[in-house]
């Protein structure tokens, strides 16, 4: 298993890693913004769990090979970019509308599904995770302990869990917003607008930035 020291410098590594908004955070704040809070929610936990692929991954050795090559990782870069700008319309697109907080039924159930499954191609094509995963979490595995494996695993759990609860908060701030501009379909009608061009500003931003050589 992972040393306790080890442990706790990664724990505090990840939490400083994801207090700083990026891609997830900020795609986790514009669906707030433009859905509410169920489905900012349902966001995060979709997210969660795409990243958690990545550490599955980097832990297996696909990770080292998306890092090192500048095609892969620049093929999966704009893939999540593009995704995310079609999010982002599509949010622009139906701003202003009720039915958000998924009122229940098989038609709230298929959004929902939707919306975890959006939240997790979000995860799974994040470049700051990839790049922060193939670079560092192997770093802290100690191989004198053996089972590397389940140690960059046991990481990712660690680096998972705190990502979790910051992204709640910060879609539940932004969803708590949004409660207050849907008084007013008028005002509703902007922030769900702002919502969708966050997530297309965020799209361009990272299809733009971080581009490998």
């Amino acid at each position: 298993m992972v040393s306790p020291d080890r442990l706790l410098a990664f724990a505090a590594l990840s939490l400083v890693i994801v207090v700083v908004p990026g891609p997830s955070v900020l795609f986790v704040v514009g669906r707030a913004l433009s859905q509410g809070r169920r489905a900012a929610l349902t966001t995060v936990a979709g997210n969660t769990l795409g990243a958690y692929l990545l550490v599955v991954a980097v832990a297996l050795g696909v990770g080292s090979v998306v890092e090192r090559s500048a095609v892969v990782f620049t093929a999966l870069k704009l893939a999540g970019a593009a995704y995310l700008v079609h999010l982002g319309v599509r949010a622009w697109r139906e701003r202003g509308r009720p039915g958000a907080e998924f009122a229940g039924g098989t038609a709230a159930d298929r959004e929902r599904w939707r919306t975890f499954r959006q939240g997790f191609a979000v995860g799974v094509t994040n470049p700051k995770t990839i790049v922060f995963f193939a670079a560092v979490l192997p770093q802290f595995a100690d191989r004198d302990r053996g089972g590397v494996v389940v140690q960059m695993l046991v990481l990712g759990l660690v680096f998972n869990a705190i990502a979790l609860a910051c992204d709640s908060v910060w879609g539940l701030l932004a969803a708590t917003a949004r409660d207050w501009f849907a008084r007013s379909p008028r005002r509703l009608s902007a922030v769900g607008g702002a919502g969708g061009l966050t997530m297309i500003g965020l799209g361009v931003t990272v299809a733009v930035t971080g581009r490998k050589d």
